[in-house]
């Protein structure tokens, strides 16, 4: 008889925690679906507002273009309309960046500690900042220094620099995305320190490699002249150094907090 009964209680049990666990996974996927539309919905009302300032940034992003001597065309009847939606796309995700971090920290939030929660978002966040000063890096300075040396090639001006607004503006976004990422360096290093995943001793370890490897990207993702190539090399060997430095001051608070607990 009391075999009968725990074996009764412990399908009761069963039953009611299926209807929570599918009613928690439920409410997961609400909640999901909710950030989505939030997320699709500002993506699609700020890429509607960039179309119309659409013209205005391509004639901004073509000015150092111009004022060096090339001639932009576009080829087709539909080039430069493609071209602007494309631009508004990109200028839509880039200023509807904030709310699509801070949902995504939402929503994953629940899922972390809080020491994790305040890293998790302050990397988001940091890395956007970072990205935007990696852009601006590029539009100023090596953005210049690759559009002065490709019209220099020709030393005798015989040929007339007519480039197609398709592929000038690829090469103005693929310029500013690569500096972009190549800027968020230390908020992944952060990131990556805090979590436990990454050693400020193995970053120590690797540094020869590490300087050799930025050195090959630098002179892959600019023109094959020296200046530009240690104009852009130098800026990530610094990031690099400034993300070893992070990683050990981290390093250092985790064991000093280790020590303390041990201790009490």
């Amino acid at each position: 008889m009391k075999m009968k009964i725990t074996l009764k209680k412990n399908k009761k049990k069963s039953k009611n925690k299926s209807p929570s666990d599918a009613m928690g996974v439920v409410e997961h996927l609400s909640e999901f679906r909710k950030r989505l539309i939030t997320v699709v919905a500002v993506l699609a009302i700020v890429t509607v507002i960039c179309f119309n300032f659409s013209s205005d940034v391509v004639s901004l992003l073509v000015e150092t273009a111009t004022e060096l001597g090339y001639q932009l065309v576009y080829l087709a009847p539909a080039e430069l309309f493609t071209q602007y939606i494309r631009l508004s796309l990109i200028s839509g995700v880039v200023l509807s960046s904030p709310v699509i971090l801070y949902q995504i920290w939402a929503f994953i939030r629940p899922g972390l500690k809080k020491s994790e929660n305040v890293v998790v978002f302050l990397s988001l966040f940091a890395g956007l900042f970072c990205f935007i000063v990696g852009a601006a890096f590029a539009y100023y300075i090596a953005m210049p220094l690759m559009l002065n040396f490709f019209i220099t090639v020709d030393k005798y001006q015989t040929i007339i620099a007519t480039i197609s607004i398709q592929n000038y503006l690829s090469f103005v976004m693929s310029t500013l995305i690569t500096f972009g990422v190549v800027f968020e360096m230390p908020v992944i290093v952060v990131l990556l320190s805090q979590l436990g995943l990454l050693k400020p001793q193995w970053l120590t370890k690797s540094r020869r490699i590490v300087v050799v490897v930025l050195f090959i990207v630098g002179a892959v993702i600019t023109p094959p002249d020296v200046i530009s190539q240690i104009l852009v090399s130098i800026p990530m060997l610094i990031l690099f150094e400034i993300s070893v430095i992070l990683s050990k001051i981290i390093n250092r608070k985790k064991i000093k907090r280790e020590k303390e607990m041990d201790q009490e």
